[in-house]
C-alpha cells in the first residue's frame, strides 16, 4: 500500500480557511459566539499540537511511568471537566461520579489493551490513543447524563414534592429520573453505530487505512473500539447515576438535595 501523505505545515494551514466560512454563517445568522469559535480554535490546536509533542517523546522513549502518568493524568482531566460542568451536585455525588468514571474507564481500557489486543498494558503506542477514545467518551457520556439528570430534578420538582407528600419513596421517584437520564446519553452513541459503515468511516478507521493498514485489520479495530466505547459509556453513566442519585436522599427518606 502507498505510503502516507505527510502535510507540510502550510498545506495544513489551509484548513483554517474554513473556519471562515463558519464564520460567515455564524455572522449572517447573527450568532453572537465569534469569540467562542477563535477560542475553541485555538484551544483545540494548541491543546492537540501540546498532546502530539507529549506522544512522540512517549513513544520515542517508551517508559511504563509515562505511560502510566498518561494514563491517570487523562482520567483525572476528564473528571474533572465532567464536575466543573456539573457544580451543583452534592459533595458525595461528586465522589460517586469521579469514582465510577475512573474505574468503569480504567477496566475498560485494561480488558481491551490486554485481552482484546494482547498486548503489554505499557505500550504508549496502543495505550495512549485507545484509552483517549474510552475515557473521552466515558465523559461526554457521563456529562450529558448527569446534565440531563439534574435538568429533569429541577424542572420536576413540584411533581416530586407532592409525590413524596403522598408517601412514595426517594427510590421509586428517583429511578425513573436515573433511566431517562442514562437512555438520553445512550442515544448518540447507538445512533453512530446505526449508520456507521455507510454514512460515515469512524476515524480511527479512517486514520489506520490512511497510514498504509489493510481495510480489515482496520475495520475489526473500529469495531472493537465501538463496543467497547458503548460499554464504557453505559457502565459509567449507570454507576455515576445509579449510586449517585443515593446521595439525594437521606435515612428519613428525605430528598435533601
Amino acid at each position: 500500500m502507498n505510503d502516507v501523505v505527510v502535510m507540510n505545515i502550510w498545506q495544513f494551514a489551509l484548513i483554517y480557511l474554513l473556519l471562515i466560512i463558519v464564520l460567515i454563517v455564524m455572522k449572517k445568522c447573527r450568532i453572537n459566539q465569534t469569540k467562542l469559535l477563535f477560542v475553541a480554535s485555538l484551544r483545540m490546536t494548541v491543546q492537540l499540537v501540546l498532546a502530539g509533542l507529549a506522544l512522540t517523546y512517549i513513544i520515542q522513549n517508551p517508559h511504563p511511568l509515562f505511560t502510566i502518568a498518561y494514563l491517570f493524568l487523562m482520567t483525572g482531566f476528564a473528571v474533572y471537566t465532567v464536575l466543573s460542568r456539573n457544580k451543583d451536585i452534592n459533595k458525595r455525588f461528586k465522589i460517586v461520579v469521579g469514582v465510577s468514571l475512573s474505574l468503569t474507564g480504567l477496566s475498560i481500557v485494561s480488558f481491551f489493551i490486554l485481552v482484546v489486543v494482547g498486548v503489554s498494558l505499557f505500550n504508549p503506542q496502543y495505550t495512549v490513543p485507545i484509552s483517549g477514545m474510552i475515557i473521552g467518551n466515558a465523559m461526554t457520556g457521563v456529562g450529558l447524563g448527569l446534565r440531563t439528570f439534574n435538568e429533569n430534578i429541577k424542572s420536576q420538582r413540584a411533581r416530586i414534592e407532592s409525590l413524596l407528600n403522598i408517601g412514595a419513596t426517594p427510590q421509586k421517584i428517583l429511578i425513573p429520573f436515573v433511566n431517562q437520564a442514562l437512555e438520553t446519553a445512550l442515544l448518540p452513541t447507538l445512533n453512530s453505530m446505526i449508520g456507521m459503515g455507510i454514512i460515515s468511516l469512524p476515524g480511527m478507521m479512517t486514520g489506520q487505512i490512511l497510514s498504509g493498514t489493510l481495510p480489515m485489520t482496520a475495520i475489526m479495530y473500529q469495531i472493537a473500539i465501538i463496543i467497547a466505547i458503548c460499554a464504557v459509556t453505559c457502565l459509567s453513566i449507570f454507576c455515576s447515576l445509579y449510586f449517585g442519585y443515593k446521595t439525594l436522599y437521606n435515612k428519613r427518606q428525605q430528598i435533601v438535595s
